[in-house]
């Protein structure tokens, strides 16, 4: 199984604690209040669940740091302490020392794991949810149980709750909730335009001037009327034609077709900021502690 250092697991983890920060809080035995040693870093699973308090012994051992399993402590930030549950000063001296150049194997593991584990001769009964290869074996004639064995192909920290498990008596939450109102829009069609084009018929006039030709007869008495003329010059001849061309313009209409205007289809957005309400619930804290004095942090 691999861990890695909180740190590297989750930069933000202090967002989680509400700004408290875990490394750097003393480690005490719980009961005698001992002083054992500084937090100095946690270890996490793949899915973050936290495994172990990596603790320094420094303050009497200079140098030498161990792991102290999760189950094994119960954290007090009003005290800003945390104490090891079963752990003491002597049993932290004979725990493996813990390395960052070292490999956290399954190997290693046990050999920590086994500090903690209950005496083969104690009389705590087995975990019933341990799986078949982790069940304890029972000596048929003193009637001890045996120290149960585990398998490294199918350990999970789960095995061992007292351990890895959180003790709810020693880390007890109470969460209020509380409803808020989280705005999301939703694009709807509220109609379409739809632009197209047909021909309308009309009549159109237009104004041609034409010119249209016509004979115009004149009779008029010449000056010189009543003047006797010769024989030569009255010419008396039958069937003579005076011919004149007569003509007339008429209006020729004809159709063509000129670009009139252009149709430009655009389609603009418009910012508005719509305002609704409903009603939102939250929790409040009510602590009925009768006279009993109480600080609230």
């Amino acid at each position: 199984m691999v861990l890695y250092k909180l740190q590297d697991f989750e930069p933000n983890y202090r967002d989680t604690f509400e700004g408290h920060d875990i490394n750097g809080l003393g480690v005490y035995t719980q009961g005698t209040d001992e002083k054992i040693g500084t937090v100095s870093d946690v270890l996490v699973d793949e899915e973050g669940h936290f495994r172990y308090l990596v603790v320094d012994l420094g303050f009497w051992i200079f140098g030498k740091k161990v792991l102290l399993p999760i189950g094994r402590a119960r954290i007090d930030y009003n005290v800003d302490r945390v104490y090891t549950i079963g752990l003491t000063r002597e049993q932290a001296e004979d725990l493996p020392e813990f390395s960052e150049r070292q490999a956290l194997d399954y190997d290693y593991e046990e050999r920590v794991r086994g500090v903690y584990r209950q005496p083969a001769n104690s009389t705590q009964p087995v975990d019933a949810s341990l799986p078949l290869e982790a069940t304890a074996a029972v000596d048929t004639t003193y009637q001890q149980p045996v120290a149960p064995t585990y398998n490294r192909d199918s350990y999970n920290y789960e095995h061992e709750p007292s351990l890895f498990g959180l003790n709810e008596q020693d880390h007890q939450t109470l969460r209020l909730y509380e409803e808020r109102l989280i705005a999301s829009k939703r694009r709807q069609k509220t109609g379409e335009v739809a632009i197209g084009k047909h021909v309308e018929t009309d009549t159109a006039r237009v104004a041609v001037p034409i010119e249209r030709e016509r004979v115009i007869i004149e009779r008029v008495t010449p000056a010189d009327a009543g003047t006797a003329v010769s024989g030569r010059e009255a010419d008396f001849r039958e069937g003579e034609v005076a011919r004149i061309e007569i003509h007339e313009e008429t209006p020729e209409v004809r159709k063509e077709a000129f670009l009139r205007e252009e149709v430009r289809v655009r389609k603009v957005v418009e910012q508005d900021t719509v305002e609704t309400q409903e009603t939102v619930r939250r929790e409040e804290l009510d602590v009925n502690s009768g006279n009993l004095p109480i600080e609230e942090r």
